[in-house]
């Protein structure tokens, strides 16, 4: 029996979405997936409804590799409201406690400066963590709080911008698992007057440059010129694609010739010269270098499949 035929395009790379305000990360990756025709997508570092900016957003064999971004440092920049706590640590909350603000500019340095460097981090209730098989914020909405252990982050710069009246703005460079709805909740608390998010945008994951990041409604727009113009949609859209070994890019290359190339592409290890004495490796293909897959140097040296690219053949 034939495999029934795919509706959309195998359409592989990675788009860096400027995600807007309001919606959920999925909302936003079910957009993008439709607009590319794409037959598969997935996101990588979800981003809250309230937050804005960079979410690469992996289609068709890109989605294998987006492991990798998940390991990725990531900047941020917060607005916080100072004087309340909400039950999520965000403006979508509810409003908990109202505190006064008594603390000094002094007492406000010493607070931001304590996040700064090596921590440890207790993620809030409401993250999609899991418990015993369910995301953390499915007990919260509950009202069932669950043990949670405190986990290591670190804040590699951590910018003071502006406190004016209740708010105050920050931009954060942390590294990957850092909550920064948790980071103003606790700031909250060291200052005696609780705090909340009421704004948060993602400038930078990883190295991808912030001037590719690219809009929905943009997106919308061209695909419209193309159904216009009667062309495909790849040609107004697929320009915009990062290579889909970018999740991948801070991993060291090792380029296989092809009649190597061919066996590891089978599933068997290999031995190359001048290959990295150990961990994980990108693994690109003859002259071209083209991307094969992800691997990892086992205790012989050799070179041994970790993920490969499925090949479609070209239409």
């Amino acid at each position: 029996m034939s495999r029934p035929r795919r509706r959309g395009r195998d359409i592989h790379g990675v788009l860096l979405l400027d995600k807007p305000q309001g919606l959920s990360s999925n909302d936003v990756l079910q957009k993008v997936k439709r607009l590319f025709q794409a037959n598969k997508a997935g996101h990588t570092g979800a981003l809250d409804p309230l937050a804005t900016g960079m979410l690469p957003i992996c289609l068709g064999e890109a989605t294998k590799f987006s492991q990798y971004l998940l390991d990725s440092d990531k900047r941020y920049r917060v607005i916080a409201r100072l004087g309340q706590r909400t039950d999520t640590s965000d403006a979508d909350g509810a409003i908990i406690s109202e505190r006064p603000l008594t603390f000094s500019q002094v007492q406000l340095e010493q607070a931001i400066d304590s996040f700064r460097g090596p921590t440890q981090q207790v993620p809030s209730m409401y993250s999609a963590l899991k418990y015993q098989g369910r995301k953390l914020y499915e007990y919260a909405r509950e009202g069932i709080e669950v043990p949670r252990e405190a986990r290591p982050i670190t804040v590699y710069e951590l910018l003071f911008i502006r406190h004016e009246g209740d708010e105050l703005e920050l931009e954060i460079h942390c590294s990957k698992g850092t909550y920064i709805r948790t980071i103003i909740d606790d700031l909250g608390e060291k200052l005696g007057c609780g705090a909340h998010v009421i704004m948060l945008r993602r400038l930078q994951v990883a190295t991808y440059p912030i001037e590719k990041m690219v809009t929905l409604e943009a997106l919308r727009e061209w695909a419209a010129e193309a159904e216009a113009a009667e062309i495909p949609v790849g040609e107004k859209l697929d320009a915009l694609l990062m290579p889909m070994d970018s999740p991948a890019a801070e991993y060291p290359v090792v380029n296989l010739l092809p009649e190597v190339a061919a066996l590891f592409k089978l599933g068997q290890a290999v031995r190359v010269a001048n290959a990295p004495l150990n961990g994980l490796v990108r693994v690109t293909e003859g002259a071209e270098q083209k991307f094969i897959g992800m691997a990892e140097i086992i205790e012989d040296g050799r070179v041994a499949p970790r993920r490969l690219v499925v090949e479609f053949p070209v239409p």
